[in-house]
């Protein structure tokens, strides 16, 4: 996976104003999103696309950007830092999570399988069986604004590195000391964790990829709200492109 191809970003409307953008996408209070709040961070919102275990959209998530309890900056910041000391990058597939996108999950568990995404995120179980299985949960620790998803990548190559499993992949394979893997797999596992302990994570034994923040900002409390907007790179973008077309303009 190229650098490159991690952080996508969505289209946008040059003449859309970012005001409206900053009114329809606000975030709860005690909550930020990730590009105005920490530099030198990939991601990937995985949720806004179809790449994801639905095989769809998933409510909540109108753009490629990442939501995030402010208190969580300081231990992605310790992270990131202890992560570049390595030769890598934090690379975020997902922090704070909309409650109404838990829901989805929810009602897509509960339809019919259509095989969409089941040979590649859930191989060896039915869908039904997520929830039996502790993949996904109705209350989740994302909509707490507690937990956070996330690799390395190689800030060399600008590759993610091998962890031996894809992200949310709902298998045993996926579990820390999971049998099966190479020990350059494991070794690669184990840095993250290592990485991510030392700043005040804690990792789910399921998901090699999953850390709870050990201070949850939130603890008892959900939160739905809508992730959209443009992150601040597309707003830098969408400047010029104002310049330009204003530039163009016959005097």
């Amino acid at each position: 996976m190229q650098q490159q191809d991690v952080n996508v970003y969505p289209a946008y409307d040059a003449n859309m104003p970012a005001e409206a953008d900053e009114m329809e996408y606000a975030l709860p209070e005690g909550f930020v999103y990730l590009d105005e709040a920490i530099e030198g961070v990939l991601w990937d919102a995985k949720y806004s696309t179809e790449d994801n275990f639905i095989g769809s959209v998933v409510d909540g998530y109108q753009s490629n950007r990442i939501a995030c309890a402010k208190k969580m900056i300081p231990a992605l910041i310790e992270a990131r830092d202890l992560a570049q000391e390595k030769g890598y990058q934090l690379l975020i597939w997902d922090a704070a999570r909309p409650q109404r996108a838990v829901d989805h999950f929810v009602s897509w568990a509960a339809e019919p399988e259509d095989g969409k995404s089941k040979e590649q995120h859930y191989p060896n179980i039915k869908k039904a069986q997520l929830f039996q299985k502790g993949y996904v949960a109705k209350r989740s620790g994302h909509s707490r604004g507690a937990a956070v998803d996330l690799t390395l990548v190689d800030a060399e190559t600008g590759e993610a590195i091998d962890m031996g499993g894809a992200f949310d992949l709902m298998d045993k394979r996926s579990h820390h000391g999971a049998k099966g893997l190479t020990k350059q797999q494991t070794a690669n596992r184990n840095a993250l964790k290592s990485i991510m302990k030392q700043s005040g994570f804690s990792p789910y034994s399921n998901e090699w990829w999953h850390y709870t923040l050990n201070n949850e900002p939130f603890p008892g409390q959900y939160f739905d709200f809508v992730i959209g907007g443009r992150s601040q790179e597309e707003q830098v973008q969408q400047d010029i492109v104002r310049h330009n077309m204003e530039t163009d303009l016959p005097q």
